[in-house]
């Protein structure tokens, strides 16, 4: 399974609010399954193609991964993320310690 992680996660708009990150070849799979097939076009089925060779050592899975931002960046959804923020953890104060029982 760690030949199929990408050496540097691709971040991609998942809706206005969030963001998916995705760190391999089968949730890059995944996710070009899941595209909707009204916005399939060549530059999609390029990077389909990319990452079933990766999944099959045709090519090496730096080329699926660039052919999958390719693919990110045609369709407006890829997002270069430089830090990411911590999730804000938001508890109500109840009890003694300051977190739900």
């Amino acid at each position: 399974m760690n030949d199929r992680v990408f050496d540097a996660p691709v971040f991609v708009k998942g809706s206005e609010h969030f963001i998916q990150e995705i760190t391999s070849l089968d949730e890059a799979l995944d996710f070009l399954e899941e595209w909707p097939r009204n916005r399939r076009g060549p530059i999609y089925e390029t990077a389909l193609r990319a990452c079933h060779r990766a999944y099959s050592h045709d090519v090496p899975l730096d080329v699926a991964r660039s052919a999958f931002v390719g693919f990110a960046r045609s369709a407006g959804i890829h997002e270069k993320v430089d830090t990411l923020l911590p999730f804000p953890m938001i508890a109500a104060k109840t009890g003694r310690g300051g977190v739900p029982a």
